[in-house]
């Protein structure tokens, strides 16, 4: 996605106008038109008004996705009495099937005996609580999964 378009985007989930957002930087509405198209950019001081404006980092507004936002603003407006209700290996496995059958094939109780060790080792070693200690073995699993795939593509 071009800059053009992320600002574009992070504007209107603003519910501001070209207007609006040219007064409150102190430009003309056709710079912001320009910068929405991709004919010009604004330069780092703007880009950081730009960022306060539409409540984003630097990072989010270059890489503003709005299917993104959306899909975070809901998980962010989920309360975990709801979060738990959700049985999320189905809502995954429509996604990755793997998911709703892997029981049947792989020894679970293998693997449990050498993933509870890790989670207990961080919990001892770092005092993490239960959630901290799989959110934490979950992240390290996913950075193993980024470096496998990138080896192989």
């Amino acid at each position: 996605m071009e800059l053009g378009n992320n600002l574009f985007n992070a504007r209107k989930k603003s519910g501001l106008s070209q207007e609006e957002v040219a007064e409150k930087l102190g430009v003309s509405r056709q710079t912001i038109s320009k910068w929405e198209l991709d004919e010009t950019l604004p330069d780092i001081r703007q880009s950081k008004k730009l960022s306060l404006l539409y409540h984003l980092s630097l990072d989010e507004l270059i890489d503003f996705d709005l299917d993104v936002q959306e899909i975070q603003e809901v998980i962010d407006k989920t309360s975990e009495e709801v979060q738990n209700k959700v049985d999320w290996t189905k809502m995954w496995g429509k996604k990755y099937p793997i998911l709703t059958t892997y029981q049947k094939e792989v020894d679970i109780d293998f693997y449990t005996v050498g993933l509870t060790a890790l989670l207990d080792n961080l919990q001892k070693k770092y005092n993490y609580n239960d959630i901290d200690s799989f959110l934490v073995l979950k992240d390290i699993l996913a950075v193993i999964w980024k470096k496998k795939s990138a080896r192989t593509q």
